[in-house]
């Protein structure tokens, strides 16, 4: 008799550290203020988890926060309603601590089994009062192609079918949309050449989950792409036939874990909570060795060792992140001299001196050096990944630091790119020309401090930057960058209020929007789009700045006085008789409370978001004196 399909390997959070003391720390929770209580959440959810461990996690989520906490989120409160044509109650515990592993907390909706279609279109439906903030459709195959022996279906049909599903939730509640790619669990019929058998279901799941990427991109409807696991854990982690006969569980719950964490990823990155920095170890890490012990040619790098390839490998890895906007940095113990070395001199370096951003070496703790790195860089400790071959240098900065995500690289070298990756810290959405010139951009943004700290005065400074302010109305060119930023920003960013790509292309020619996209040029290079203005005229002569974001690179240079400055002359061109500037507070943008009074605004009271309301009459109102030149684009 054949034996019955087992499942031998459970999908593993391999780059999350395991934990001895797991049980401990989570009979402790909640017995510590609110604050060190969700932190002792959000660590314990960062630890490598099973299906049974997630769930306890999740009650315990569930008794201590049935609401958001007050403070210490890295992004507002979310509400996913998971649409299904399968069942997928298995999979909420596993949602909601996906998004705490990033901090986030999360409420779930799943609708009544299969009745998807009815919960979009009834107003009175559970979907309509849980008002969504993001919408994750997940359909079966059998669902949408029939049962094996079913006739060919239209696939271009089905594909618009459920690119109209989309468009229906965005409509009803202005949320993003996730589209979980079809799962293949229809048997081969013809073997490796099965797309030469007419209307084989298991290649007609290929070219739907072809047209559905398609119209995704077409769209703005991001993919969750399950084609990758299950390449590398095998359809039997993912999928077991008899739950779906007995139960029509489609995703195993063994791999709920990891498809929670996949879908919080994507969540993250539609609130510009993805990572931006990976922070580089030397020795033993990007190379065998040590530097300062071995030498140049003591250590183990390049051709004609596995261990020296498996470094390159892992250098070219990190090499290839920065072609797609991510910042390089080095934090290492070493001396300056020795670990510049192999960057100027060894011929098997890939990485070299100029891919880095910021290059920390020197005796001091790892962890105090990090938020230097950060400082350096204006970015925040939750910003940065840091990759080291050193269990206990790992650790250390675990527990200092618990923002900064560490994976847990295994000792195989070999394996180091694909840890970092599986990771997910670096999630993406959309590419945009700027994404590709960021590495550059901060490298450029270190020379400009380099030539602060030598000035003997800050107008000097400012002076010889030689900056111009290259503005230009919303346009469909810079549609998909504007959107990313509007949704990414946090600190500089006066009402953190989110956007969709239909919202922010309907500006576009409306004469009572007034939209900026604003570029910062100097001696040193483009500093790319350094802001972003929205606002809204009415009957009445006011113009409501609904969006004012900018880059914390460009502070300090007057960037903020010349936005105003252009701010004023648009208004006045619409015909506005004055400004009027919200400020609504969150854990992050505490650095523009004071930002529209330092401009000159005089105080409405406070708006009905909890912040502060400010106006400036345009009759009279001077420009502010800079540096910098005005010119549109």
């Amino acid at each position: 008799m054949a034996e019955p399909l087992v499942n031998d390997y459970s999908p593993v959070l391999s780059w999350l550290p395991p934990s001895a003391d797991w049980n401990d720390r989570f009979r402790l929770l909640g017995e510590t203020a609110e604050e060190d209580t969700w932190r002792a959440l959000v660590g314990l959810a960062n630890s490598r988890l099973d299906s049974l461990a997630t769930m306890r996690l999740d009650r315990r989520r569930g008794k201590l926060f049935p609401a958001a906490p007050s403070t210490g989120l890295s992004a507002k409160p979310l509400r996913l309603a998971v649409l299904s044509s399968s069942t997928a109650d298995h999979l909420l515990a596993s949602l909601r601590v996906g998004a705490l592993r990033r901090n986030m907390w999360a409420d779930v909706h799943v609708g009544d089994y299969g009745q998807y279609r009815r919960e979009i279109m009834d107003p009175s439906s559970g979907l309509h009062q849980f008002k969504p903030t993001a919408v994750l459709f997940a359909f079966d195959a059998p669902h949408l192609l029939g049962g094996l022996n079913a006739d060919a279906p239209d696939l271009d049909a089905i594909a618009d079918d459920i690119a109209q599903l989309w468009d229906q939730v965005r409509a009803a509640f202005g949320c993003s949309v996730i589209q979980q790619s079809i799962l293949g669990t229809y048997p081969s019929q013809f073997g490796s050449n099965e797309h030469r058998l007419p209307n084989s279901k298991s290649h007609l799941v290929r070219k739907l989950n072809l047209l559905l990427r398609e119209r995704a991109d077409a769209g703005g409807v991001d993919m969750l792409d399950l084609d990758p696991w299950v390449a590398r854990d095998g359809m039997r982690a993912w999928y077991d036939p008899m739950l779906w006969l007995k139960a029509k569980q489609e995703v195993h719950h063994i791999a709920a874990p990891l498809y929670g964490d996949l879908v919080a990823r994507l969540l993250a990155a539609q609130l510009g909570r993805s990572f931006k920095c990976l922070v580089l170890d030397l020795d033993n890490t990007l190379w065998g060795g040590v530097i300062g012990d071995d030498g140049l040619e003591g250590i183990v790098l390049g051709q004609g060792s596995p261990r020296g390839e498996a470094h390159i490998a892992f250098q070219q890895y990190a090499q290839s992140l920065t072609r797609r906007g991510i910042i390089l940095a080095v934090c290492s113990k070493n001396d300056m001299a020795n670990a510049l070395e192999p960057f100027e001199k060894h011929p098997e370096m890939v990485l070299k001196r100029d891919d880095i951003a910021c290059f920390v070496a020197n005796w001091q703790d790892k962890a105090g050096n990090l938020r230097s790195i950060a400082q350096q860089l204006n970015i925040g400790t939750d910003a940065l990944v840091f990759a080291d071959d050193n269990p206990a240098e790992r650790e250390i900065v675990r527990q200092n630091l618990p923002e900064v995500a560490v994976p847990e690289l295994p000792e195989d070298p070999g394996l180091y790119a694909a840890c970092v990756a599986e990771g997910g810290y670096f999630e993406g959405l959309r590419l945009t020309d700027e994404d590709l010139e960021r590495a550059r951009q901060y490298q450029d943004n270190l020379k400009r401090e380099t030539l602060k700290a030598s000035a003997t005065d800050i107008e000097g400074y400012l002076r010889s930057l030689e900056m111009q302010m290259r503005w230009r109305p919303f346009d469909k060119v810079g549609l998909a960058r504007i959107v990313q930023l509007i949704n990414k920003t946090n600190q500089f960013n006066l009402t953190t209020r989110r956007i969709t790509d239909e919202a922010a292309g309907a500006l576009i020619g409306d004469p009572r929007a007034l939209t900026l996209q604003i570029r910062l040029v100097d001696r040193f290079g483009d500093n790319g789009i350094i802001a972003i203005v929205t606002g809204k005229l009415d009957d009445a002569g006011d113009l409501t700045i609904d969006t004012w974001l900018m880059s914390c690179r460009v502070l300090g240079r007057q960037a903020e006085e010349a936005t105003l400055n252009l701010i004023v002359a648009e208004a006045r061109r619409m015909g506005a008789r004055r400004l009027i500037g919200d400020y609504i507070p969150t854990a992050k943008n505490g650095m523009v409370k004071e930002h529209y009074p330092r401009l000159g605004f005089a105080p409405l009271g406070d708006n009905a978001e909890g912040g502060t309301r400010w106006e400036l009459p345009l009759d009279g109102a001077e420009a502010k004196p800079t540096f910098i030149t005005l010119t549109q684009e």
